[in-house]
């Protein structure tokens, strides 16, 4: 069985780190390169980042923080955020990102995903997928959470499977900042549905939730983000703990 990644994710906005509840009210809590860069010594298996409001904004890629973190670190990163066109990926590939996470380019024209796939490898995409349980299941939003796209979720994540995508990263905004635990069920239900790997984002409060999401969520790699930067996780424990539930990771 290959070993499960845990994944740090650190969200930009003007160049410095943020968290939020729930995609709303928004904290800096630092500089982005120098947390890459503990994160990387202390054993984490690949780095995200996102610029979050890249998109909203129409601003332009964040490229010299791409080549900084990569002479910082040694580990994958992956970088998104107003990812919207072949040059753009090419731009990050060159600057030195290992992947590129795409969100809501690929709901406007869901055609870059095959352009990308094709001329850089899947293994090179990630399509990240935001979406909120509503009483209908779960929609599909673009824009940092911001528009709601009608698209529903397990359709959406086949199709981009279909399309191209190496890997799903996917968002409950549901449970995103609150610390109670990633949604195990959907999470399952979804690698049911797809065969790339799947990373599981939204919810991280304590080393129980790793653990049930490897187990009972079915995920590939747990992403996480306020655990990790206020130190109430410590990701070479957190290996150790989920080391001894049996859970294979990389210690």
């Amino acid at each position: 069985m290959l070993a499960k990644r845990i994944i740090p994710c650190l969200d930009v906005k003007d160049g410095m780190v943020v968290k939020g509840v729930n995609f709303k009210d928004l904290a800096d809590i630092g500089d982005p390169v120098e947390h890459g860069a503990i994160y990387s010594a202390q054993g984490a298996d690949e780095l995200v980042y996102l610029d979050i409001t890249a998109t909203y904004e129409k601003r332009k890629l964040l490229t010299g923080l791409v080549g900084r973190v990569a002479q910082k670190i040694s580990i994958p990163f992956t970088v998104g955020g107003g990812v919207n066109n072949i040059s753009d990926a090419e731009i990050l590939l060159d600057s030195g990102a290992d992947k590129i996470s795409i969100n809501s380019a690929a709901l406007k024209n869901p055609d870059i995903i095959n352009n990308i796939a094709r001329l850089f490898g899947s293994q090179f995409l990630v399509v990240a997928i935001d979406a909120r349980k509503q009483d209908q299941g779960w929609q599909v939003y673009s824009h940092g959470g911001r528009t709601a796209t009608g698209r529903e979720l397990f359709q959406w994540a086949e199709e981009v499977q279909e399309r191209g995508a190496g890997e799903i990263l996917f968002t409950s905004m549901n449970h995103d900042g609150t610390k109670k635990g990633y949604p195990c069920e959907t999470l399952a239900a979804l690698s049911e549905k797809i065969s790339v790997p799947l990373i599981a984002s939204g919810g991280a409060g304590k080393p129980e939730h790793f653990a049930e999401v490897f187990t009972l969520g079915k995920a590939d790699a747990a992403l996480a983000a306020s655990v990790f930067h206020y130190k109430e996780i410590d990701i070479p424990e957190l290996k150790k703990y989920l080391n001894e539930k049996n859970i294979p990771v990389r210690l």
